[in-house]
């Protein structure tokens, strides 16, 4: 299998990795931040999809500190065609939670004006922050769903 920026065991994988638990905790810490957040099904959907993202990337982050410690070569058919699926999953998952949630906040933000009402006033700037934070894990995970499935084509 090819040597790729990404791929895992390596630094920039476990930078990728990093990224995208960090940056689907900082989504769900916004989003748990804002009041009435769970009346909306969207956003429950955007914590649930980015909590299995924190838990996926965190075990694939400490695999890569693993081969990384033991100088391990986790480039084989088996375990990237794991990962191929893994991050597969995430990203679909990741990406739907997050235009779901992208449609609720345009819908009650621009149409319904309930961030600005007085008898409805919605956090909508850190329901807002969430999502962003959710599509940037997501252009991570397209990364590294991209690079691992190169390397199984590759193999």
């Amino acid at each position: 299998m090819k040597d790729m920026f990404g791929s895992p065991g390596s630094v920039s994988g476990l930078m990728l990795r990093i990224g995208q638990c960090l940056c689907a905790a900082a989504s769900i810490g916004w989003m748990v931040s804002a009041s009435g957040f769970s009346s909306y099904t969207a956003f429950c959907y955007l914590i649930a999809s980015m909590g299995l993202q924190v838990l996926w990337s965190f075990g694939l982050a400490c695999l890569d500190i693993y081969a990384l410690r033991i100088k391990k070569d986790l480039q084989n058919a088996v375990l990237v065609s794991l990962f191929v699926v893994g991050d597969w999953v995430t990203a679909t998952l990741s990406l739907a939670a997050a235009c779901s949630s992208a449609g609720i906040v345009v819908l009650y933000a621009r149409d319904l004006h309930f961030c600005t009402n007085a008898k409805m006033h919605l956090p909508c700037s850190r329901f807002e922050i969430s999502i962003a934070m959710a599509f940037i894990t997501w252009f991570f995970i397209a990364i590294s769903s991209h690079v691992m499935f190169w390397l199984l084509a590759s193999a």
